[in-house]
């Protein structure tokens, strides 16, 4: 199994739709990925390890792939319009982790 994992800094200024996000963009992208998507999940920052530290990450998304092929061929498809809809829910710039679940 394959996650990839979009982590979005919680950056000095950053803004952060969290309603969007759920309601508009994760959904979009479950449509666009259609039958290679297997799971989503997503997850909003709320801490760091300490207390009053603040969390690293303002959000988390996650998406689960049978394979790397199958995303990639997946992602390569519809890319444009996932990737155009950023701006609409946040000024983060994210960063794309790709991994093998191993447990």
């Amino acid at each position: 199994m394959i996650k990839v994992s979009v982590l979005y800094p919680n950056t000095s200024g950053v803004r952060f739709d969290m309603a969007y996000y759920l309601d508009r963009h994760m959904p979009m992208v479950r449509d666009l990925m259609g039958g290679a998507l297997k799971g989503m999940n997503v997850e909003q920052g709320l801490a760091g390890g300490q207390p009053g530290v603040p969390a690293p990450y303002i959000a988390l998304g996650h998406l689960f792939f049978e394979s790397l092929d199958a995303f990639q061929a997946a992602f390569a498809q519809h890319s444009a319009p996932i990737l155009a809809d950023i701006p609409n829910y946040t000024n983060s710039q994210p960063t794309i982790q790709v991994s093998e679940v191993k447990l």
